[in-house]
């Protein structure tokens, strides 16, 4: 393999209170730093798509994906699922084999929403990079839920690490 070959990491996200975005961006920043300590930050390319317009051909240019979204009603977020939906048969058997990560903002226990993103990249074929990574909030009122949030630093540096992982696992 030419050590000067460019790989792409796709970035997907969704968030509505703001706690998943921070995760996708500390994910981003911890990609990029893993890059630049590989000095190979001229070899990656970093591709974000809000789950709203994130298509196929997003997917079929990655050589790795990170997936970044809250957990809505104990399972994955409207946008994010609607995603998985929208594009799961345009790239079934042509993702095989690919690394991917899963972030997941929660109130309460955020497995619902893993296992379910989980199955669907069980059916890509796609490899897990590290077990997927739950922020709990710990928001159970409507109004904490609805509230904008700020992550904890614990929650931002397993997000910096997810991307500095992926990064690495390409570069």
């Amino acid at each position: 393999m030419n050590s000067e070959t460019r790989k792409t990491l796709l970035v997907v996200w969704h968030s509505r209170t703001g706690a998943a975005k921070q995760m996708a961006d500390a994910a981003i920043a911890g990609a990029r730093a893993a890059a630049d300590e590989l000095q190979a930050r001229h070899r990656l390319d970093i591709v974000i798509r809000h789950a709203d317009e994130a298509q196929a051909e997003d997917l079929l240019g990655a050589d790795a994906m990170l997936f970044c979204c809250p957990e809505n009603l104990a399972g994955l977020s409207g946008a994010m699922k609607e995603f998985f939906d929208r594009n799961y048969y345009a790239v079934l058997d042509r993702l095989n084999g690919r690394h991917y990560g899963l972030l997941v903002s929660a109130g309460s226990d955020g497995g619902n929403a893993v296992r379910q993103a989980e199955r669907i990249c069980t059916g890509w074929r796609l490899k897990p990079a590290a077990p997927a990574y739950i922020a709990n909030t710990a928001a159970q009122t409507a109004e904490a839920i609805l509230a904008p949030k700020t992550i904890r630093p614990q929650d931002r540096q397993a997000s910096e690490n997810m991307g500095g992982l992926l990064a690495a696992l390409l570069l």
